[in-house]
């Protein structure tokens, strides 16, 4: 079955690490399809370590937890006639994590790169080493001239568009949030509402700036996901992670129950 709501499903945040692979996949073979014949939409991945001690693991709740190999049971100590208890000693791994993203490159010419589009995960909105390449990765394209497009359909976190959350208006700081900087024009950042209760806009593709955009429709996408995801095990009887605000919160709740999940 479909998602209940019309747009973006909050539900879905809290596996947002299937969403958004699923995304970007998708996102590219429906890019493919307009390009002109020397452009290409490729997927690629930047790495990074993610510590299981760090602020960022609250991101993923696949933790890792190592018990070492070969480790005898130390004697129990004393301390006067007290018997001290005997902890389990338990080594945490960093783990390697990665982060998709979407290329248009030229064909030939070096592989140039066009455009990006950057569909967040919590790990660019959270303090720590995902974040700081993000950030770096937006000033390189900026002083590359290569146009950007960042989609985050993530309410948890700090905002970290190619523009300061302060300079949008109050009209446009909707629950979640696009942003388009063209290559030949980093100074004009396009900033696109997307309200919880409303579909996700068909949005523009920068390419070349002698190119038409290509228009990509979010909302065809996402749906597209949730249906080969099989999402339908998600039980709508309870609050989404994060929870909603009061009155998306009751919207919501209302929705819900017309349909029959609550």
């Amino acid at each position: 079955m479909p998602s209940p709501f019309p747009g973006m499903d909050p539900h879905l945040e809290s596996q947002w690490r299937d969403v958004q692979a699923r995304m970007i996949i998708h996102t590219a073979e429906r890019l493919q399809e307009g390009l002109p014949p020397d452009l290409r939409a490729r997927v690629e991945e930047r790495v990074f370590v993610e510590s299981t001690l760090g602020t960022e693991r609250g991101v993923y709740p696949d933790v890792r937890v190592v018990e070492g190999p070969g480790r005898r049971p130390a004697p129990r100590p004393h301390v006067g006639d007290l018997s001290v208890a005997e902890p389990l000693v338990i080594h945490v791994e960093d783990e390697p994590a990665t982060q998709g993203f979407i290329e248009i490159r030229e064909v030939g010419s070096g592989r140039r790169v066009v455009t990006v589009i950057e569909i967040l995960s919590l790990a660019n909105k959270v303090p720590g080493q995902g974040q700081d390449l993000y950030r770096q990765k937006q000033r390189e394209l900026k002083e590359a001239g290569v146009s950007l497009v960042e989609i985050d359909l993530l309410r948890a976190g700090r905002r970290v568009l190619s523009i300061p959350p302060e300079a949008i208006p109050p009209s446009h700081r909707t629950s979640y949030q696009i942003c388009i900087r063209r290559g030949w024009h980093p100074t004009a950042v396009e900033v696109y509402r997307v309200p919880l209760r409303e579909r996700l806009p068909v949005i523009p593709i920068p390419l070349r700036e002698a190119d038409r955009d290509v228009a990509l429709d979010l909302q065809g996408i996402l749906d597209n996901c949730y249906l080969r995801g099989a999402y339908d095990d998600i039980d709508y009887s309870a609050a989404p992670d994060p929870p909603l605000a009061q009155d998306d919160a009751e919207w919501a709740d209302a929705l819900l129950k017309e349909k029959g999940l609550r």
